[in-house]
């Protein structure tokens, strides 16, 4: 067929989804990485092909460390795809890599390339509950950043369950459960059989060495209190047995 009758072909684009986490340093700086090696040495896959934020809003140019705070990053396997809250021109941060963009991330849905005389499609509505019939196996990763997720049946272990609101797991959660993970420390997860292997609101995190050993594999609730995960009976003792 002549190049001139060959139909133009139809570009193709999908939508892709990314779950960064966001690592705020403090003065002092050397302080705040020996804090970050402990959590680490706590949990040493926690940041593993995670993508990571870099907000320097909480320092200044003339921060003491700031000039090695990057490479001890790098150094550390945290992948930086992106800082804010800083300025390049500060010299401290003269000598960084400092990122331009990142690659990766979770595929989501196919996006259609609007023709310039086509209405915007509306926005989807946000904030609404994630419902799961399914089991989640090893290795699958579920999100809703604006909302809960409520899984009728269990979390396997590898498999992580990642909510802007609560988590609900009417089953074992045997993987991980990030829950609050847009700055909503009131969110809680829950769970039919705590077995998880790390659970995280609003960024504070625990890994499954450091649940009381009375919950689990025990109906259990985790909350927030006081920048402390606590690990609760799924019925508060003062509710059980009452009478209606």
């Amino acid at each position: 067929m002549p190049d001139e009758l060959r139909p133009t072909p139809k570009i193709r684009a999908r939508g892709r989804s990314f779950l960064a986490l966001v690592l705020s340093p403090e003065p002092l700086l050397a302080d705040w990485l020996a804090g970050l090696d402990a959590q680490i040495a706590r949990s040493s896959a926690f940041f593993a092909g995670k993508p990571v934020i870099l907000d320097l809003s909480l320092l200044e140019a003339g921060t003491e460390g700031l000039a090695e705070l990057y490479p001890a990053l790098r150094a550390r396997g945290i992948r930086i795809i992106g800082i804010e809250g800083g300025d390049t021109n500060w010299p401290a941060c003269a000598g960084w890599d400092w990122p331009a963009g990142f690659q990766g991330g979770r595929a989501s849905g196919a996006v259609e390339i609007p023709e310039d005389t086509a209405p915007a499609p509306p926005e989807p509505p946000r904030g609404g509950s994630l419902i799961i019939e399914q089991p989640i196996r090893s290795g699958q990763v579920i999100m809703n950043p604006d909302g809960d997720i409520i899984i009728l049946g269990s979390v396997g272990s590898g498999a992580e369950v990642t909510a802007g609101g609560s988590i609900h797991v009417y089953g074992p959660l045997r993987g991980r459960a990030i829950a609050g993970m847009n700055g909503q420390p009131d969110a809680r997860i829950f769970a039919h059989s705590m077995q998880a292997e790390l659970l995280a609101i609003d960024g504070y995190y625990i890994t499954a060495e450091e649940i009381d050993p009375r919950y689990v594999e025990k109906p259990a609730q985790i909350i927030l209190n006081n920048d402390t995960l606590v690990v609760q009976p799924l019925v508060p003792p003062t509710l059980r047995g009452r009478k209606p």
